[in-house]
């Protein structure tokens, strides 16, 4: 085939080493010039073995490009080619909000910078969108998970209060965006979903929390609010403050990880984080 069809460069996984050095020695007694090659690392699953489709363990492109745009498929392809990479389900989340990173950083680069940045590969030298997209996918799904969102309308309820003027016509990474979130969020993290009950530490760190927000000057930009959701855990003696917001999550996301809980308040609403908390404090269950 290399003879053939001249062909003059060839991507190969690092399984096929051998193969590709016999065929090379092949294409030299025909007569012809082996390709220049590139041999790529093997896709792992989240254990860490070898993708197979014997064992249908990993992802398909299908199935990644069901819960997120080409374009983030395509930054996980392109960043660390000869590293070994895990491909699994919750890789996609990451991948995404990396991408908006570079996008975001990408319009305030200049020349190499602009080069150097995976997008300008990503969308044709430098052909990028111009779009500022508010919300991170993480936060979306976040978002989706304590509103059970089923329809894109919810979110976009929560986002035009955050960020004013936006709209699916003038956002529509943003708008695609939010219906990989509630397919994502539908097909893996509700089924996931398990909340718990405050012990007496974090019953009265929430308490404080929830006085804070009723202030009335209670801050209303992200950064702000997280700052005082800081200075309540320390307050309240936990020994890590990761323990502080660990218990946020479990209890008012029924997960163990979330995102910056300022930043989520500000999004999700102060009145209705309060009455999220007003919820956990009365005893009531946030499984939908």
């Amino acid at each position: 085939r290399w003879t053939a069809l001249d062909v003059d460069y060839e991507m190969s996984g690092k399984d096929l080493i051998d193969s590709v050095k016999l065929s090379s020695q092949i294409a030299r007694i025909l007569g012809a010039t082996p390709p220049e090659g590139f041999t790529y690392e093997l896709f792992l699953d989240e254990k860490g073995e070898k993708i197979s489709k014997s064992k249908g363990n990993g992802l398909t492109i299908e199935e990644w490009l069901t819960y997120a745009a080409p374009e983030s498929l395509a930054l996980y392809m392109y960043q660390k080619p000869r590293q070994a990479k895990r491909l699994y389900f919750d890789v996609i989340p990451r991948t995404v909000d990396d991408y908006l990173t570079f996008l975001e950083k990408f319009h305030g680069q200049n020349g190499p910078e602009r080069f150097a940045n995976p997008v300008w590969h990503i969308h044709g030298e430098g052909q990028v969108p111009t779009e500022r997209v508010p919300v991170t996918f993480s936060m979306l799904l976040n978002l989706a998970s304590v509103c059970n969102a089923e329809a894109p309308e919810i979110l976009w309820g929560f986002i035009r209060r955050y960020a004013p003027g936006a709209t699916p016509e003038a956002n529509p990474i943003l708008d695609r965006m939010i219906g990989y979130a509630i397919a994502y969020y539908r097909d893996f993290v509700k089924p996931q979903k398990r909340y718990r009950a405050p012990n007496a530490t974090e019953r009265a760190a929430l308490e404080d929390l929830l006085a804070a927000l009723e202030r009335p000057d209670t801050p209303s930009d992200a950064e702000a609010l997280q700052n005082e959701v800081y200075e309540i855990g320390k307050r309240h003696g936990f020994a890590n403050l990761r323990d502080w917001f660990k218990a946020l999550y479990e209890v008012l996301l029924g997960q163990e990880t979330g995102p910056r809980m300022g930043s989520f308040i500000a999004l999700y609403g102060i009145e209705e984080t309060k009455s999220l908390i007003r919820k956990v404090l009365a005893g009531e269950s946030l499984a939908a």
